[in-house]
């Protein structure tokens, strides 16, 4: 079976994360780029399932900037047979409806049996990439994924849900989103960083994937930050001093607050 993992390179999530002056999106220079990690337990699951069935091959994909690139060779480094990187001018800025058709076009005609995605990045938040590329592929979608097998044709697992978790499964092929309970990752060795030197890596653009350059970055993304405020400073917090009326204090204090 072939398992595409997607992932995506974002501004180091404890680092100091700025926006761009006037352009609405991040500065990705204000901080070091890394692989975001719940792509890293993304990879690893994906692995796993190689490693069970001993005859799968797992290709890591990003769309992104030249230096996008770094995030890829780590993945290969791991485990991952091989990598493609969509990069081009056109695609910065773009929204996560543009990402979805990015990927659906290079995706389409590869023949993957499973698509692997995390259930959102750390500097989007939009949790809706996956669920846009499955509707965009025909395919199902199973999405939130605390645990994830493959076995007979099905993909499985426990889907995390606001009171615990459910079982589902859907026929191959599919797309899945993982949370960050599917894996703990592993740490790519020595022989495993000499190994990603000599993967297959192939680079796309836009043109390759015959994607007019008028549909997407910035200029065309379907959504907009018409406003960017920086955040207010921490302010200090509410000291109850108990002189006998403490309940009281703390019960009128959430009270205000509209939190009972």
């Amino acid at each position: 079976m072939k398992i595409a993992v997607l992932i995506k390179q974002v501004p180091d999530t404890y680092g100091d994360r700025k926006m761009g002056q006037g352009s609405g999106t991040v500065d990705r220079a204000a901080s070091d780029p890394v692989i975001d990690e719940i792509n890293e337990r993304a990879v690893e699951a994906a692995l796993q399932i190689k490693e069970k069935d001993g005859g799968s091959k797992v290709t890591v994909i990003t769309m992104g900037p030249p230096r996008a690139a770094e995030a890829l060779r780590k993945a290969l480094a791991m485990g991952a047979d091989s990598a493609v990187h969509i990069s081009d001018d056109g695609l910065a800025g773009s929204d996560s409806l543009q990402t979805s058709s990015v990927l659906a076009a290079m995706l389409r005609d590869r023949d993957f049996g499973l698509i692997v995605a995390g259930n959102e990045s750390t500097d989007g938040r939009t949790a809706a990439v996956p669920a846009m590329l499955a509707e965009r592929l025909g395919v199902a979608q199973v999405t939130y994924l605390r645990s994830l097998t493959v076995s007979g044709g099905i993909v499985s697992g426990e889907r995390v849900t606001e009171d615990g978790y459910m079982e589902v499964n859907a026929p191959l092929p599919a797309v899945v989103s993982v949370t960050e309970q599917v894996a703990e990752p592993r740490f790519p060795n020595f022989r495993g960083i000499m190994a990603a030197k000599k993967k297959p890596f192939e680079t796309l653009t836009l043109s390759d994937l015959k994607l007019p350059a008028g549909e997407t970055g910035a200029e065309n993304s379907w959504s907009k930050v018409r406003e960017v405020r920086t955040r207010p400073e921490r302010a200090a917090g509410t000291i109850v001093v108990d002189d006998g009326t403490a309940g009281s204090q703390i019960a009128d204090f959430l009270a205000k607050a509209k939190l009972i």
